[in-house]
This record gives C-alpha cells, sequence and structure tokens, in this order.
C-alpha cells in the first residue's frame, strides 16, 4: 500500500510541478507574436481613431497638436503594457505554437480576413438582436403585459402622473 501511496504522490507532484515549471513567454517572444497578428498597425489605427473624434470634440485645439498625439511611441508604450498580461497567461511555448499558426498561410488568412469577418458577425448580431427584441414586443402585447405602443399599460392610480400644483394665490395690494 505504501508503494501505491508513493507513486500516486509522486504523480501528483510530477504534474504539479510540469505545469508549475511551464515556462513563461520571453518579452521578445510576445513582441513577436504582436509583430505577426500585426498589433502596432492595429493600435495605431485606433489611436488615429480615437484623436480624429477628439479632434471633432474638441475644435478648438490646433490640428498641430492631434499630429503630434498620434505617434509610433505611444503604440510602443501600449504593447509593453501588455506583454506582461500575455506572459501572464500563455507560456513560451502556447507562444511558439501561435507564432506558428499566424506565420503560416492560414494564419495569415485570419488576419487579413477577421476584420471583415468580425464586422459582417456584429451586423447580423444587431440584426437578429433587433429581430429578437420585436419578438419579444408582439409576444409580451398579446399576453396583455405591454400595450399597443410596446409600453407597459398604466395600472391605476400609481401610474397616472401626480397632478401639477395649484399657483399660489397672488396678494394683491
Amino acid at each position: 500500500m505504501r508503494k501505491w501511496t508513493g507513486i500516486a504522490a509522486g504523480l501528483v507532484l510530477a504534474v504539479c510541478t510540469g505545469q508549475a515549471m511551464a515556462a513563461a513567454p520571453s518579452e521578445q517572444q510576445v513582441r513577436q507574436l504582436m509583430d505577426a497578428v500585426g498589433m502596432g498597425r492595429m493600435l495605431s489605427q485606433m489611436n488615429s481613431q480615437m484623436a480624429g473624434v477628439m479632434q471633432n470634440a474638441l475644435p478648438c485645439v490646433p490640428a498641430s497638436y492631434w499630429q503630434g498625439f498620434v505617434d509610433a511611441n505611444a503604440t510602443n508604450q501600449l504593447i509593453g503594457r501588455m506583454v506582461p498580461v500575455y506572459q501572464k497567461h500563455f507560456t513560451a511555448e502556447d507562444i511558439d505554437g501561435l507564432l506558428k499558426f499566424y506565420r503560416s498561410p492560414l494564419g495569415q488568412k485570419v488576419i487579413t480576413q477577421m476584420p471583415a469577418t468580425m464586422a459582417e458577425g456584429m451586423q447580423i448580431g444587431k440584426q437578429w438582436g433587433q429581430e429578437r427584441g420585436q419578438q419579444m414586443i408582439a409576444q409580451l402585447q398579446t399576453q396583455g403585459t405591454l400595450n399597443a405602443q410596446g409600453q407597459c399599460p398604466a395600472a391605476g392610480a400609481a401610474a397616472k402622473p401626480a397632478p401639477a400644483p395649484a399657483p399660489a394665490p397672488s396678494k394683491k395690494k
């Protein structure tokens, strides 16, 4: 019995140690992955879009400020902040696998096609949500829970608006 207990304990220790010893990816590995998927380009585009929105919202700020605001240094700073997140959630082996995938023809296709795929998917989701909302309103109207305008019907005096206060009597001298 001791032998089996010792073997079981050894297996548990080996499995736990193996998981704990999985090497974290280096900063260089994570940056290679971000480069492979075009993260810098995406973040730069987002930064430019944000600056455009802010420029419209703050027309008093000169255009030269916004040109200086959108720079590669800001993108590199953000990537630097993201590296530890990847190091926390992925092992070096994971990053190597992702690099192999994203550098492959299929991985490159995913990178180029995913923005359009996601945009189309979001449109479909929006349409589906609107249809579901209309179905829900119609069902609740049929059940009498909502009125013809799709609102909760007035429920007695509690739902009626309060009467406006009477004007104070004027004091004429």
